[in-house]
């Protein structure tokens, strides 16, 4: 339940890409957008596309941006890895894409298998020729989005924002005995 002292920052998002006239919502199904994603499947403006594999969403907003459509691609850090050859194509073909990262292995996590992704998607992500945001807190969110948003469509650039744990939350995780 959304805390009503603190800033809603998915709707922050969706209130950013709806201004910057974002058409298509690639995604996994993931537990840190969960609330985006639904504000963005109840705007008739929007076209969610849920794909089965994050480096799908690099190559289908391409499509859409040579077909006038701007896109956001939604992911989970550990999505980061399974880009990597695919953020070539944004690196050679100068096109905006903009990424919004939900951050595993970052603060607080205790899953040894999302540390080593989690720790290495931001290095991996400038590596390829993305700019790189990040954002922990709350109000911050609607405008780092916004600044990484037109940074992405003003300049055809590959610009990803990472959603820190601090601000979604660490999942908790008992590895067996």
């Amino acid at each position: 339940m959304q805390d009503a002292n603190q800033p809603d920052w998915p709707s922050d998002v969706f209130e950013v890409l709806r201004a910057q006239r974002v058409r298509q919502v690639c995604y996994l199904p993931d537990a840190g957008h969960a609330r985006l994603i639904s504000l963005c499947h109840a705007c008739t403006e929007m076209r969610p596309i849920v794909l089965t594999t994050e480096e799908e969403g690099v190559a289908v907003l391409l499509g859409g941006w040579l077909g006038g459509d701007r896109g956001v691609l939604l992911m989970q850090s550990s999505g980061v890895g399974n880009c990597v050859n695919m953020l070539g194509l944004a690196r050679t073909m100068r096109y905006p894409l903009l990424m919004l990262v939900t951050m595993r292995g970052d603060f607080g996590e205790s899953n040894p298998w999302q540390l080593p992704m989690g720790q290495a998607a931001g290095t991996v992500l400038q590596a390829m020729g993305s700019i790189v945001f990040s954002a922990e807190r709350p109000a911050e969110v609607g405008q780092v989005v916004e600044a990484a948003a037109g940074m992405a469509f003003s300049g055809n650039q590959a610009v990803a924002v990472l959603l820190r744990q601090r601000l979604i939350g660490a999942k908790r995780f008992e590895a067996a005995r």
